[in-house]
């Protein structure tokens, strides 16, 4: 597809000005051209604070319907959307503001006076607040504005949307995407999961992320249909609204916590055509026991930040437990030796690779790092090691470089290390990632200490307030030394094996 989003979002708008786009928990609800007049209020502010097509416009604000529509107004007036995790703290968001280096900065209301101080030193020219309420001075702002607003004329290749995903040795990188990447992506999936204008997509999902902004806004965008959308996952308000949609998105942690809730049976969710799973592997226990309470086969696939979707179990067909499915019409996918980059036959293990128009633009400002990790060729190198079996279903087998996924997040242990290892009395630590019933993994350091009354609670008060909760360890395990190879690097390998049971047991 050579569009862009946002037109697509405006045809909506003009030919079924009345058809709902977001059903909200207070009961009301916003139509395609409500919210397309909203965009042009909150356009017209962006404008009006200097900013220019190509800027980016960076955003740690909690999800509503405002902040969902700053990121079609950022897209309407040719800006650069840059979303954060609501989690991060002060110290992490310097990093992000002092490397993309927005024109405008919208923040929570109640960071007001940190984040007006690091935006000062920073040299961040503009800001504005929006509370979890839906006010502060965006809000306000917008309503001063008229609705009227010019959209730019975005090119394909020019850039949408700029997504941090961490790197293992700790320095993030911007993932560049753009407007033909999120229009092209989109519209494979509205027509692989026969997505219409009469469905209706509960949308639980964190917006500052792959899955909540781009796979569920923007599919739901091409097809027409509605979003019921929540502020988070509660398993009680997506009990109530269940009845009312036809499909969900959402991480594995969610549907573990749905089939912990007697309320949630087969006649629940009867009428409910589909249900997708990412972020995280799905366990293969949890894809049986939800089909046996509900008659439904949760419908897996793979993505990554820098490429959107790229493989997902069929529609029609078997959905196999375990499997992410093929590759999405349009998209290759290679396995390739991770050491010489050459193609391995099916059914080995290996690097998977992929090349499609929903591959990424490049990491922003590492030239570098982009060579690496995107060849000439246009495959992308997804860090991340799988196979094709006979019938041509992908299975990831293991994630490379260590990264844990923990409730559908990303965390790099190297960022984790480098905080550790500053922590007075520790000699050494090693970040792993075990199997937990909820999150799928849970985060877990090992640490050689050097002082004998170095505690688990004195380690997890000097990291609380230096990363986002979801980063932070769960348990703190000590060792008196580290496993090492005979090279001296430290075998991760032998730790998840040794206390891979950890929290299963807790947990039991």
């Amino acid at each position: 597809m050579k569009r862009a989003i946002f037109p697509i979002f405006q045809d909506r708008a003009r030919r079924s000005p009345d058809a709902p786009f977001l059903h909200l928990e207070d009961g009301t609800t916003l139509s395609y051209r409500a919210a397309f007049d909203r965009t042009g209020q909150i356009a017209n502010l962006f404008l009006a604070r200097g900013v220019k097509p190509g800027d980016r416009i960076a955003i740690q604000a909690e999800k509503g319907v405002d902040t969902l529509l700053t990121y079609l107004a950022s897209l309407r007036i040719g800006a650069v959307y840059l979303p954060l995790n609501t989690a991060y703290t002060a110290a992490e968001i310097r990093f992000f503001l002092g490397d993309a280096r927005p024109a405008l900065f919208l923040h929570r209301a109640e960071d007001e006076a940190e984040m007006a101080a690091l935006c000062a030193e920073l040299g961040v020219p503009e800001r504005l607040t929006l509370g979890a309420d839906g006010r502060g001075t965006l809000a306000d702002g917008a309503d001063a504005q008229p609705a009227p607003a010019d959209a730019h004329d975005a090119h394909p290749d020019d850039l949408a949307a700029i997504l941090y995903t961490s790197g293992t040795t700790g320095r993030s990188k911007g993932a560049m995407l753009t407007h033909g990447n999120l229009a092209s992506n989109a519209a494979t999936l509205a027509d692989y999961w026969r997505f219409t204008a009469s469905d209706v997509l509960l949308h639980a999902l964190p917006i500052f992320h792959t899955h909540g902004l781009f796979v569920a806004t923007n599919t739901t965008i091409v097809a027409g249909s509605a979003i019921r959308l929540l502020p988070r996952f509660d398993a009680g308000k997506v009990l109530q609204a269940l009845p009312g949609v036809t499909v969900m998105m959402g991480v594995p942690t969610f549907y573990t916590r749905l089939l912990s809730e007697p309320a949630f049976t087969h006649a629940l969710v009867a009428h409910v055509r589909l249900f997708v799973s990412g972020s995280a592997p799905l366990s293969a226990e949890t894809h049986k026991a939800f089909q046996v309470r509900t008659g439904h086969a949760i419908l897996e696939r793979y993505g990554m930040t820098e490429t959107n979707m790229n493989t997902s179990n069929p529609y029609d067909g078997d959905r196999v437990p375990g499997s992410v499915g093929f590759p999405l019409p349009g998209i290759e996918l290679q396995i390739t030796d991770p050491e010489t980059g050459a193609e391995l036959p099916q059914g080995s293990v290996g690097m998977i690779e992929v090349r499609g128009p929903n591959v990424f633009k490049g990491y922003w400002e590492l030239p570098e790092k982009t060579r690496e990790e995107l060849r000439q060729s246009g495959f992308f190198i997804t860090g991340d090691l799988g196979m094709v079996d006979a019938r041509g279903y992908v299975s990831i087998v293991g994630r490379a470089r260590d990264l844990i996924i923990c409730g559908g997040y990303n965390v790099y242990p190297a960022e984790v290390e480098t905080l550790l290892d500053a922590i007075p009395g520790v000699a050494e630590s090693a970040v792993i990632g075990l199997p937990h019933p909820d999150m799928g993994e849970g985060v877990v350091a090992v640490v050689q200490a050097k002082d004998p009354a170095l505690s688990e609670g004195r380690i997890v008060a000097a990291l609380a307030g230096q990363l986002a909760r979801f980063k932070q360890p769960r348990r703190i395990l000590f060792l008196p030394e580290l496993p090492r190879n005979t090279m001296g690097k430290i075998q991760k390998k032998e730790l998840r094996e040794r206390f891979a049971r950890l929290f299963l047991e807790e947990h039991a």
